[in-house]
């Protein structure tokens, strides 16, 4: 007798999938825990062969930055030195004694106000070595990942950058902006367990761990695990190890200056120097953050083991009025670039004065967000332009400093005058004839239509809706209308026509 097949349940709950899931991890067939002992990843051994190789030097580096990155010298010189070294001690054969010992990771860690370029930076050199690059900020992360996020999403979405390609997403830059915001809290009662949580998680990505591309709290992913099971008998457990990726956190660390400034007061308490640093100086100059050290990282929040894994610091310094107006003169500057791209969706190219340029400057200096503030700045000022020259049939203007000043002002009159270009246009486009108006002429059309609430174009196609005939009968190619003829259109018409028949 024949026995019936056996029907698949026709669904699990998510529970169930987690059991299943779990219990086939424990019981994995031997191939795929040979596979996973060697080497820590889920892919070929020989995946360390297919690494890119880098060969970008230090000065190198630091000459691509400079045409995009104004002034933070120190810093630009120390990150490009370190990741440079980073990613070309991946060239070097691999000796296992060597790698035990002496595989201390550049990982990084900047210090700056907002809108100083710390992500900015950062992007460029991923772009420039052409690694995956993941950014993310801190505060999205909770110790579990039920409320926020697993840290360990980050490696795999360096994955998805990578195109699925994990040995390319071995080699990536994880960026974690906001890293200040998961300090403990200095003065709460009882440890602050959540943030040194998503720290200690995050100690173990930076050093080395591997990481499963196959999310725990991902349902769709346990899914396809459980798939993959009921087909094949077996689970295949790709990984994806974080020995070379090299992750760079950053914060504006506010409150941290007076941290470095009690402990180098202290140091010259007793007629002693802090390290033979002008503490003064320090103050004055608004430098106390290039002295910060370990100590004053643990003091604002962070755990020693956490500290212990960012060796690089590099501290950037804020932007002062010239340094805004040196990224807006910048042939490279993304502000003017981005604007300028803005105008070209609509086919309307835009130009800037320098001085324009200089109070756009001072605008965004008095926001006192960096960089970020000449954004703000051109946005307030060509948000409206933006809106209406797309409809006015503008194919071109430029920044002045009064439209700077004033840009509503400015903008009826660019309007105006663009409305009647066109009407010109259109009426050589009709007739044949070209028109050209007086000064007087083009004035008084320009009160009478916003007097009327209508743009230039329209009213000329209504005071001169008879010109085209008749000045077909005049035999002109080209006319003047001054200022009678805006007045008085008809009139003005009608007599051009009586001294022609009066002639003949």
């Amino acid at each position: 007798m024949n026995t019936p097949p056996r029907m698949e349940k026709p669904g699990l709950d998510p529970e169930q999938w987690r059991r299943i899931l779990a219990e086939q991890m424990e019981t994995e067939p031997p191939a795929a825990q040979t596979e996973a002992a060697g080497g820590g990843v889920g892919v070929a051994a020989d995946a360390e062969q297919e690494r890119p190789k880098f060969d970008l030097k230090p000065q190198e580096l630091i000459e691509y930055l400079d045409r995009y990155v104004v002034r933070q010298e120190r810093a630009k010189a120390i990150l490009s030195t370190k990741i440079c070294t980073h990613f070309n001690r991946l060239n070097l054969p691999v000796d296992a004694e060597e790698e035990e010992v002496g595989n201390i990771k550049n990982n990084v860690l900047m210090i700056g106000p907002t809108g100083v370029g710390k992500t900015f930076i950062i992007r460029l050199i991923a772009r420039r070595l052409g690694v995956p690059f993941v950014k993310a900020d801190a505060t999205k992360f909770s110790e579990t990942g039920y409320v926020g996020g697993d840290v360990e999403d980050l490696v795999r979405e360096l994955v998805s950058e990578a195109g699925g390609d994990i040995s390319l997403a071995e080699t990536g830059i994880i960026y974690i902006d906001e890293i200040d915001k998961i300090a403990s809290s200095t003065g709460a009662i009882g440890p602050d367990v959540s943030r040194a949580g998503v720290q200690r998680n995050l100690l173990k990505l930076m050093e080395e761990t591997d990481v499963d591309l196959r999310s725990p709290h991902d349902i769709s992913s346990q899914m396809e695990s459980v798939m993959q099971m009921q087909k094949t008998g077996r689970v295949e457990r790709k990984k994806i190890n974080t020995r070379h990726i090299l992750f760079v956190v950053s914060g504006a660390f506010s409150g941290l200056d007076d941290i470095i400034g009690k402990r180098l007061n202290r140091g010259t308490m007793g007629f002693r120097q802090a390290d033979g640093d002008d503490v003064g100086a320090a103050a004055d100059d608004g430098q106390l953050l290039t002295q910060v050290r370990a100590a004053d990282l643990i003091e604002y929040g962070f755990e020693s083991e956490f500290i212990g894994r960012l060796p690089v610091v590099a501290v950037l310094n804020e932007l002062s009025r010239e340094d805004l107006l040196e990224i807006l003169r910048s042939p490279k500057s993304s502000v003017v670039l981005s604007k300028k791209r803005d105008f070209r969706a609509y086919g309307i190219d835009v130009d800037f004065e320098d001085e324009a340029l200089q109070l756009l400057a001072d605008l965004a200096y008095g926001e006192q967000t960096g960089a970020r503030g000449l954004v703000s700045a051109v946005e307030k000022v060509l948000l409206e332009y933006e809106r209406r020259l797309p409809s006015a049939a503008v194919s071109s203007f430029t920044v002045t400093a009064a439209l700077v000043s004033d840009p509503d002002a400015q903008l009826q009159p660019l309007l105006a005058d663009h409305s009647l270009r066109h009407f010109v246009d259109s009426f050589e486009s009709d007739h044949g004839i070209r028109l050209a108006f007086t000064d007087g002429a083009a004035v008084a059309l320009k009160a009478m239509a916003q007097k009327a609430g209508r743009p230039p174009a329209d009213l000329c196609a209504e005071l001169l809706a008879d010109y085209g005939h008749g000045l077909k009968l005049l035999e002109r190619t080209a006319f003047e209308i001054d200022e009678e003829i805006v007045r008085r259109p008809q009139e003005s018409l009608n007599a051009l026509i009586r001294d022609l028949y009066s002639k003949r």
